[in-house]
C-alpha cells in the first residue's frame, strides 16, 4: 500500500509539472518577428546576410531553444545611408518586431538608436564599432562585436612595442573614423606617444584619386613614417594605390590598417595580384575568434552556403552569434513570464493631418525585460564567450595581428586586453595571472614594406625644406666651450664640435641652423633656453647645458658628453714645516689619548707586578718614577723593568703591538709631511660653506644658484653672481673681509679651465653633485635617441677625448702636484687598537682583584679569631690595602721544581749591592716598609 501511495504522488507531481510546462509553452507565440538592418552589398553585409539566415535556420531546427516558436527575420538594406537606415528601421517598427540585428554602420546606428530608445526595441549591432556609441546615451543599444576602443588600444601598444613616438592617422571623415581616431589619440597619449597629423577622407563617393593624392603628398612631407589607416575598403585600396605611386610603400614606412582590411582579406582571399602587391608589409588587425569544433564545422559548410564566391570574416561570425544571443534571450524572456505586446504612443496618435502614418509605430511593452535578458546572457558562440561586463561590452576583447606577405598573410601574434601583446593565443593566457610587463610583450618577426625584416625607424626629417632651429647660448666667458664667430650666426667651441661630430655619425642628413640665444652682455639663463624648446620656439639646444631634474621634466636630453658636477674653489696657503712640524702627524685628540694610554698602561702593569716583582716596589717616590719611566720607555721598546706575572706580560705584549702601530703611522705621516708640499684652506667643502655665514660666488646663468638655494639651503643673500674667470680670481683674492667671497661654486669643466691658469686656488672637498652636459630636444624626440647613440660612438672610438683635448687641454700650474692639506691621523683611525688595549687592561685588573679578594676572604676569619673581636669597616679596608701592598712569598708562587734554580740565582744577586739591599728590604717586617 505504501508503494502504491508513493507512485500516486509521483504521478500527481508529474501531471502538475506537465500542466505548468504546457501552460508555459502555450504562452509563447508561434512566431517571433525580429528585424535586421545592414548593407547587403558591402564586404561585411554579403557575409552577414548569409550568416544571419543560416543562424535563423539553426535556431528554428534546435528544439532546445524557443520550443514551439519560430524565429522570423525581416531584413532591410540600409546601403550605408543614415536616411535609408532610418526609413528601414521605421518600416520594421511598423511590423511589430521585438528586436533588430544591426545596424552595421556606426553612422546608421546613431540615426536609428534614438528611435530604439523611444519604442524600447533592443538593437544588437554586430559591426557598429564606433566607441562613442555608449549605453548611457542609447540604453537599448547592445554591441555584439568589439568596440574600436580596444582596437585602437591594440594599435597603441604595437606602436609603443616598436618604440615609435608619433603616428599619422588617415581616416574616414564620419563618426566611425573621427571617433576611432579620437580613441587612438587617448590610447597613444597614455603611452607618451601621439598622433602628429590627421587626414580625413570624405565618406561615400565624394572623394577622387586626386583628393587622395593631395592628402598623401602632405603626409610624405611630414616627419613620421608610421601611418594608421582607418577607412573603408574602397577608400583604403585607393590610398594604398596612390601611396605605391608616390613611393610610400617602400623601405622605412610603416602601415597599420584596422580590421576593415582583414575583413576583405578573409572574404576575398586570395586577392588579385595587383591588389596584393599594394599591401606588402602592411600590419592588419582582425578580431580574434578562438578555434573550436563548432567554428570549424560552420567554416566547413560555408563554401556551400556562399556558393564559393567569398569567405567568412569575423563580422559574419558576430552576426551569426547575434542571432543565437537573441534566441537565447527570447527564450529567457518567455521563461520569465514575458509577453509580446505593443502599445501606441499617445504623442504619435495626436499628430493629425500627417501622411507619414507615424501612428503605426508602437512601443514594445516587454522591451526592458528582453534587454535585461540579453545583457544577462552567458553562452559560447562561434566567436567565443558571449557575455557582457558592466559597460555592456563583450568580455575578453582580443585581436589577431597579421602581416601581409606575398600572396597571403601571416599571423605574427595576438593582442588581448588581459595580457597585451603575445605570441600565445589569448585563451591560453586567461588561465594564468595577467602579466603586462615589457619582458612579456612579444611578437614574431615582421616583413616590413620594402621587403625588409629590419624594424623601420618610424620617422625621417621632413622633405619640405624646413631646417631645425637649434638654440646656442651666447657666452661672454669660458668661450672655449661655445662662442659665436664674430659677425655671423656660426659658432665654434668644444660643445659645437661634439654636436657636429655626432650629427655626422647619423645615418641620415639633419638640416639645422644655429639660433643665437642671449644678449651677448652676460651669460643667458640656460633654464629659459630649455623652456623655449618646451614652448616650441626652438627645435633643440646645443651648448654647455647641464642635465638637471627640473629640466628633464620638460625636454629630453641626449647621453651626457661631459661630466659637470658642482665643486667648490677656494684660496689656499702653503703649510710651513717650522719648528713644531713634528706635532702635525697626530691631531690633538690623538695626542691626548695616546699620552693617557701610556700612563694607564704603566699604572696597570704596576698594579699587576707590585706584589710579586721587586722592580716595582720601593718608596712611593721611587714607585711613581718607575711607573712613568716604564710607560714612556715602552715607546722605544727599551723598558728596563721585567714583568713576571702572566697578566702583566699579557698587557705588555698587547701594548707593545699598539705602540708598534702608532710609531709606524707617526713615522710615515711625518715623513710625508716633511717631504711633500702641503696646502691648507679654511674651507673643507660644501659642508663648511653651509655652516659659515660667508659669501659664496657662482657663475651667472649656471644652475648652481638654484641648487645652492633650493637643495643646500643657503640663503640667497649670501650668493654673489660672477660673470668671468677674472671676476672669480678677484673675488677669491679679496676674500669676505674685502668684499669678495670665501669660495666659488661652479661646474667642474669651468673650474678645471679656471684652475689651469690660476695657481692660487684649488678645489676643496669632493664633488657634491653628479651631473653632465647634454643636448636638449623636445619631449619624445627620436633625434635625442639617435644623437645619444652617436655620442656613445664618439666616446668609444676616442673622438670625444680628442675634441676635449683640442679645446680644453691647457698648460697647468707648476704647483699642480701640490696637494690640499691631507687629513691628519685622527683617533678614528686607531680607536680599535685603543679599545683592544683598554679591554685587556680592564680584564687583567678584574682578574687580579678577584684573586686579591679571594686571598682576603681566606685570611679574614683567621685574623678575626686571633684578635678575638670583629673588625670594623675601616679596619677591613686597612687590611685589604695592606694585602694589596704586601709582598707575596716567592715560595708560594713558584713550583717546587724551580726552587733549586731560584736558590742558585740568589748567589748571583748577593754579588750586587743594590740587589742585596732590595732583598734585605723585603725581609724586613711589613710595618717597617710602609
Amino acid at each position: 500500500m505504501r508503494a502504491v501511495g508513493i507512485i500516486s504522488l509521483l504521478l500527481l507531481h508529474f501531471g502538475y509539472l506537465q500542466n505548468v510546462f504546457s501552460a508555459n509553452v502555450s504562452s509563447r507565440p508561434a512566431v517571433v518577428n525580429v528585424g535586421a538592418i545592414f548593407s547587403f552589398n558591402s564586404t561585411i553585409g554579403r557575409v552577414a546576410k548569409i550568416a544571419i539566415e543560416e543562424a535563423v535556420k539553426d535556431v528554428n531546427s534546435n528544439s532546445s531553444v524557443l520550443p514551439g516558436t519560430k524565429l522570423v527575420v525581416q531584413m532591410q538594406n540600409s546601403n550605408c545611408s543614415g536616411f535609408l537606415g532610418m526609413l528601414g528601421a521605421m518600416q520594421l517598427m511598423e511590423a511589430d518586431i521585438v528586436a533588430v540585428i544591426g545596424p552595421q554602420s556606426s553612422l546608421v546606428a546613431r540615426m536609428v538608436l534614438n528611435l530604439a530608445n523611444e519604442l524600447q526595441v533592443p538593437f544588437l549591432s554586430f559591426a557598429a564599432t564606433d566607441p562613442s556609441l555608449s549605453s548611457l546615451q542609447f540604453p537599448f543599444f547592445v554591441r555584439t562585436t568589439q568596440s574600436d576602443l580596444y582596437q585602437m588600444t591594440a594599435i597603441a601598444e604595437i606602436v609603443d612595442y616598436y618604440s615609435w613616438k608619433e603616428v599619422i592617422a588617415i581616416y574616414l571623415e564620419d563618426d566611425y573614423g573621427r571617433n576611432g581616431v579620437a580613441a587612438l589619440e587617448h590610447a597613444l597619449a597614455a603611452r607618451r606617444c601621439k598622433v602628429s597629423y590627421k587626414a580625413g577622407i570624405p565618406p561615400g563617393s565624394a572623394f577622387s584619386r586626386g583628393d587622395i593624392m593631395d592628402i598623401l603628398v602632405k603626409v610624405a612631407l611630414l616627419e613620421s613614417r608610421v601611418i594608421v589607416l582607418h577607412v573603408n575598403p574602397d577608400s583604403g585600396f585607393m590610398v594604398f594605390s596612390v601611396a605605391q605611386y608616390l613611393g610610400m610603400m617602400a623601405n622605412g614606412h610603416v602601415w597599420l590598417a584596422t580590421d576593415w582590411l582583414s575583413s576583405v582579406l578573409d572574404s576575398f582571399s586570395p586577392l588579385p595580384f595587383d591588389k596584393m602587391d599594394l599591401l606588402q608589409g602592411v600590419l592588419v588587425l582582425r578580431a580574434h575568434t578562438p578555434d573550436s569544433d563548432r567554428k570549424r564545422n560552420f567554416l566547413s559548410r560555408w563554401n556551400k552556403l556562399s556558393g564559393g564566391s567569398f569567405g567568412v570574416n569575423s563580422y559574419g561570425l558576430y552576426a551569426y552569434d547575434s542571432v543565437w544571443l537573441l534566441a537565447h534571450a527570447l527564450d529567457s524572456f518567455f521563461n520569465r513570464g514575458g509577453i509580446i505586446s505593443f502599445s501606441n504612443d499617445s504623442r504619435l496618435i495626436n499628430l493629425e493631418g500627417s501622411d507619414l502614418h507615424l501612428d503605426a509605430l508602437s512601443i514594445f511593452d516587454g522591451g526592458s525585460l528582453l534587454l535585461n535578458s540579453i545583457l544577462q546572457s552567458d553562452l559560447v558562440g562561434l566567436t567565443g564567450p558571449i557575455k557582457f561586463d558592466a559597460d555592456r561590452s563583450l568580455v575578453l576583447p582580443a585581436y589577431d595581428i597579421i602581416n601581409v606577405i606575398g600572396t597571403g598573410f601571416r599571423r605574427i601574434g595576438y593582442w588581448s586586453n588581459y595580457s597585451g601583446l603575445s605570441t600565445v593565443p589569448p585563451e591560453t593566457l586567461y588561465s594564468r595571472p595577467p602579466n603586462r610587463s615589457s619582458a612579456n610583450q612579444n611578437l614574431y618577426s615582421v616583413v616590413w614594406p620594402g621587403e625588409t625584416v629590419i624594424k623601420p625607424r618610424g620617422w625621417v626629417f621632413p622633405n619640405n625644406g624646413k631646417q631645425l632651429k637649434i638654440g646656442v647660448p651666447i657666452r661672454v666667458s669660458y668661450k672655449e666651450f661655445v662662442s659665436q664667430v664674430q659677425g655671423t650666426n656660426n659658432f665654434k667651441g668644444f660643445c659645437i664640435d661634439v654636436f657636429t661630430a655626432a650629427v655626422n655619425l647619423l645615418p641620415y642628413a639633419v638640416p639645422y641652423q644655429f639660433i643665437p640665444y642671449g644678449d651677448g652682455k652676460k651669460n643667458p639663463s640656460y633654464t629659459e633656453l630649455v623652456e623655449s624648446i618646451a614652448a616650441g620656439d626652438l627645435d633643440g639646444a646645443v651648448g654647455d647645458i647641464a642635465i638637471t631634474t627640473s629640466r628633464t621634466k620638460i625636454v629630453d636630453f641626449t647621453q651626457p658628453y661631459a661630466a659637470s658636477g658642482l665643486v667648490a674653489v677656494a684660496p689656499f696657503k702653503k703649510l710651513n714645516t717650522g719648528a713644531w712640524a713634528f706635532l702635525r702627524p697626530f691631531s690633538r685628540l690623538m695626542w691626548g689619548v695616546t699620552a693617557a694610554s701610556f700612563l694607564v698602561v704603566g699604572i696597570v702593569v704596576w698594579i699587576l707586578e707590585h706584589r710579586i716583582n721587586d722592580e716595582f716596589r720601593g718608596s712611593p717616590r721611587q714607585q711613581l718614577k718607575t711607573i712613568l719611566l716604564f710607560s714612556l720607555s715602552t715607546m722605544f721598546f727599551s723598558h728596563r723593568e721585567n714583568t713576571v706575572s702572566t697578566l702583566g706580560r699579557l698587557v705588555l705584549i698587547i701594548w707593545l703591538f699598539v705602540v708598534l702601530i702608532i710609531n709606524s703611522s707617526y713615522t710615515a705621516s711625518l715623513t710625508s709631511l716633511l717631504t711633500v708640499q702641503r696646502l691648507s684652506s679654511p674651507i673643507k667643502g660644501i659642508a663648511t660653506l653651509k655652516a659659515s655665514n660667508e659669501p659664496i660666488g657662482y657663475q651667472v646663468g649656471s644652475f648652481a644658484e638654484h641648487y645652492l638655494i633650493e637643495e643646500i639651503g643657503i640663503p640667497s643673500s649670501r650668493l654673489v653672481a660672477l660673470g668671468s674667470p677674472e671676476a672669480y680670481a678677484t673675488a677669491l683674492q679679496n676674500g669676505p673681509k674685502k668684499g669678495g667671497v670665501a669660495a666659488v661654486v661652479d661646474e667642474q669643466p669651468y673650474v678645471e679651465l679656471f684652475l689651469s691658469s690660476q695657481c692660487k686656488f684649488r678645489i676643496v672637498g669632493q664633488e657634491f653633485t653628479k651631473s653632465g652636459w647634454g643636448f636638449a630636444f623636445p619631449r619624445d624626440s627620436p633625434l635625442a635617441v639617435d644623437m645619444s647613440t652617436a655620442i656613445l660612438t664618439l666616446s668609444e672610438n676616442g673622438d670625444l677625448q680628442r675634441i676635449h683635448d683640442k679645446w680644453l687641454q691647457k698648460s697647468v700650474c707648476t704647483s699642480d702636484t701640490a696637494e690640499i692639506e691631507s687629513d691628519r691621523l685622527h683617533l678614528k683611525s686607531f680607536w680599535g687598537l685603543f679599545l683592544i688595549i683598554g679591554v685587556v687592561c680592564f680584564c687583567a685588573l678584574v682578574i687580579y682583584f678577584i684573586q686579591i679578594m679571594r686571598q682576603y676572604f681566606r685570611t679574614a676569619p683567621t685574623e678575626s679569631l686571633s684578635n678575638g673581636e670583629g673588625s670594623s669597616r675601616s679596619k677591613r679596608l686597612h687590611r685589604l690595602l695592606l694585602l694589596i701592598d704586601e709582598k707575596k712569598d716567592p715560595s708560594k708562587r713558584e713550583p717546587k721544581r724551580r726552587k733549586t734554580e731560584r736558590s742558585s740565582s740568589d748567589s748571583v744577586l748577593e754579588t750586587s749591592p743594590k740587589r742585596r739591599q732590595a732583598t734585605e728590604v723585603d725581609i724586613l717586617p711589613h710595618n717597617s716598609r710602609m
